[in-house]
Formats: C-alpha cells, structure tokens, sequence
C-alpha cells in the first residue's frame, strides 16, 4: 500500500479537503494500493519509518519533534513535502542571494548583528567584528523608509517599517536575539503572491499586503500586462527550481513593470479557505493532490525521493571536459601531442647493477628511429654521476664511437 499522509497542526480546512480529494481521484482513476491519510505517529524508531510514500509536510516548522520525524522517513525512502533538509538549512537572507545569482530582482539587503548577545557569548565571542559597526554604508545603499524582518522568519512576524536611523535602532533593541535584514522598501504598483507546485505549477494571485490579514488576496482586481505575469511566473520557476521546493508561495512586487521577489520561503505556505477564498483553495487542493499521486507513483522504497534544488545538484554533479568546461576544452587543444615511434631500444648502461634513477633515466630516454643503432658514451666508472646520466641523455654518441666503447664496457663488466 503506497500510503499518502499529511502533518498538519491547527489548521482544519485544507488538509481534510486534500485528503478527500486524493481518495477521489485514486478511485476515478481507478488506481490499487493507494490512500491518503492524516498521518498518525505511535513511535518513531531510527531508520525504521517508511510506512508512508510520501508526506506533505504543514507544521515541522513549529514542532521540531515533527522535523526529526521528517528526515528519519526520508532517509528510509518517504517522499517528504517540502525536503526537510533543505528546509532546515534555508532562511530569507539566503534565499535572496541566490535570487540574485540566477537572475530574479530582488530588494537591496543587508543582515544585521543581534540586538542582544546569543545565550553563553561575551565581548571575546565578537572579537571579529569591527567595531563602531558601518551603519552609514548600508543606511547610504538602503534609504528610509527601509523595512527590517528576521533574516529566517516567516508569517509577518516581527517585521517592522523604520522610517530612520534612530526608528530602526529602537526597533532593532526590541528584536533581542533575532538576527534582523534591513531591506530597501519597494514602492509597488501591482502585487502578487504565487502558489509554486512541483517547482514549476503556478498559480498567481493578486495580494494587498497592506491590507488586513483576511483582505489580502484581492479576487476582483484590475487587468494585469500578460507581459508582467509571464515574468512573475518565469521567476517563480526559476526560484523554486534553485530551491528544490515542490510546495511553496513567491511574492512579487512590481516596481516600474520589474517584478521584485519580496518573500520566497515559504514551504509550509497560507491554504486556509478563509483567507485565501474559494478560487484559490480549490486550486491548492486539486494540484496539490495531482502533485502527490504522481509522487506516490514514482515512489521506489527504500531508495531517496527527495526533491533537490538546483543549487544543491549542480555542485555535485561534475561538468564534463569535452562540451561543458569552456577553459578544459581550451587546454586541451594547446597542449602538444607526442608522436610514437614504433621499435624504440632503450639505453644501456655499462654498469653491472642500476639503479633507480638510472632506469628512470634509460627508460624515457629512448633513441629515435634514426639513432636506433647508436649506442650512448660509456664512462670508465661502474658509477655514473647524474651530469653524466643527464648528457648521455641529451647527446648520444656517433656510429663510431659506439664501436670503440664496446671493449671498454666489456672489460669493465668483468
């Protein structure tokens, strides 16, 4: 039985409606040995939990018990909604320095030191930081008004508007041990927030972020330049592709007709019917539960289902030489290549035991096909020294002198 299973907390509206509308699709569709299911824990055993497919995951951002959960199911085979590695490691400051390196306009950003020292730190634990800190410069870069919001947070939370140096510097001693970002304040004209299935399934919404918390998703809007929406949706591919994420929500301002990535982490994202209205619900819910059937279909036990961003897979999968690596193939084509020649005789040397050098030497030193029948100076001493080894190497004797060291080297053997 491929089960389908989801992790939900308070919410009641979508999992339930998600739940029922994939058994309602497994039966139309005829499909055996599947289900989905409220996910049920009794005890989680270390590398012993594989008895779901897959699971979307709605609340380990909360319950860090249900985070350790998560990747004990993943490493034994589940197919968990949203990677619950990546996710452990990702945060917004991050988030929008890749934006930046794969092309999606975002806010200038700086990141802020705590208010408060971190738990068990004193002075000597900052020590490599400068100190008076360059305000100036990012107040310089940013401008006022700025908005400021932790660096890993999410759901609105402590995020403030600071209207000048002496607001955010208030505003910043109420944050304590949050690490906050200060972002330039992006003067919209339209705003959008998106649904990003399967990191390339894009619902766009119209969204008033100023608004009231249940106002915000406009359902009557003013038209929109397709030209715009055709961008807001390439970035959302282009961020979520980087990102691995299969189930998330990108937030767009526009900005004289540039579409700005404001928030783009957001794995356990808003799918209340209350708030985002009936439209958009039932859209969530039909392609979230096309999205893990097909997941559950390509389920192989035991094995990672994982979804990986591109940031993760492109540094592990090695570029080949020949039509990927521009300075490898360049090289290649510089450097010089040696001819063989057919029958090659190595030197000998006249002394009766050689050593390694010597054989180093005589075996890269071979005659070429004109010399084939020379034979190289011979010295007197059973020991030769490397400046003899190093001209026999460079300057091969004559025809016939090669006759007359024959005896030499015989009598010397004896």
């Amino acid at each position: 039985m491929r089960k389908i299973g989801i992790l939900f907390g308070q919410e009641n509206t979508f999992p339930w409606a998600f739940i029922d509308r994939v058994n309602e699709k497994i039966k139309e569709q005829g499909i055996k040995n599947m289900m989905a299911e409220a996910v049920s824990i009794d005890t989680v055993e270390q590398a012993k939990s594989d008895e779901y497919a897959v699971i979307i995951d709605r609340i380990s951002q909360d319950v860090p018990f249900y985070r350790a959960f998560l990747k004990n199911a993943a490493i034994t085979g589940t197919a968990v909604i949203n990677n619950p590695f990546w996710w452990s490691a990702d945060e917004k400051f991050f988030n929008n320095a890749l934006a930046e390196k794969v092309g999606v306009p975002v806010p200038k950003t700086f990141i802020l030191p705590s208010s408060h020292r971190p738990p068990d730190t004193d002075e000597n634990s900052f020590r490599n930081m400068k100190f008076p800190f360059d305000w100036e410069k990012m107040f310089d870069t940013i401008g006022f008004p700025a908005y400021m919001k932790p660096h890993d947070g999410g759901g609105w939370k402590s995020v403030y508007r600071v209207e000048s140096p002496e607001d955010l510097w208030e505003k910043h001693g109420e944050t304590e041990n949050l690490v906050m970002m200060l972002q330039e304040e992006i003067n919209f004209t339209e705003y959008f927030r998106c649904y990003a299935l399967g990191t390339d399934k894009i619902h766009i919404m119209q969204y008033e972020p100023r608004n009231p918390h249940h106002l915000r998703y406009v359902l009557d809007g003013d038209p929109v330049d397709q030209k715009i929406l055709d961008l807001v949706e390439e970035y959302c591919i282009r961020l979520n592709k980087a990102l691995g994420y299969d189930f998330n929500t990108v937030e767009f301002a526009i900005r004289d007709g540039i579409p700005y990535a404001i928030d783009f982490c957001n794995p356990a994202p808003d799918a209340d019917v209350n708030s985002v209205g009936q439209e958009n619900f039932d859209w969530i819910v039909e392609n979230a539960a096309d999205m893990a059937i097909e997941k559950a279909k390509q389920y192989k036990k035991g094995k990672m289902n994982l979804t990986w961003g591109s940031f993760v897979t492109d540094q592990i999968v090695a570029p080949k030489a020949s039509t990927k690596n521009p300075i490898a193939k360049k090289a290649a084509k510089k450097a010089p290549t040696k001819k063989t020649v057919a029958k090659k005789t190595p030197a000998k040397v006249a002394t009766s035991k050689k050593t390694t050098a010597t054989k180093v030497v005589a075996k890269k030193a071979a005659t070429k096909k004109a010399v084939v029948k020379k034979t190289p100076v011979k010295t007197a001493t059973s020991k030769k020294t490397t400046a003899t080894k190093a001209v026999e190497k460079k300057a091969p004797a004559k025809k016939a002198t090669a006759k007359k060291a024959a005896p030499k080297a015989k009598k010397a053997k004896k």
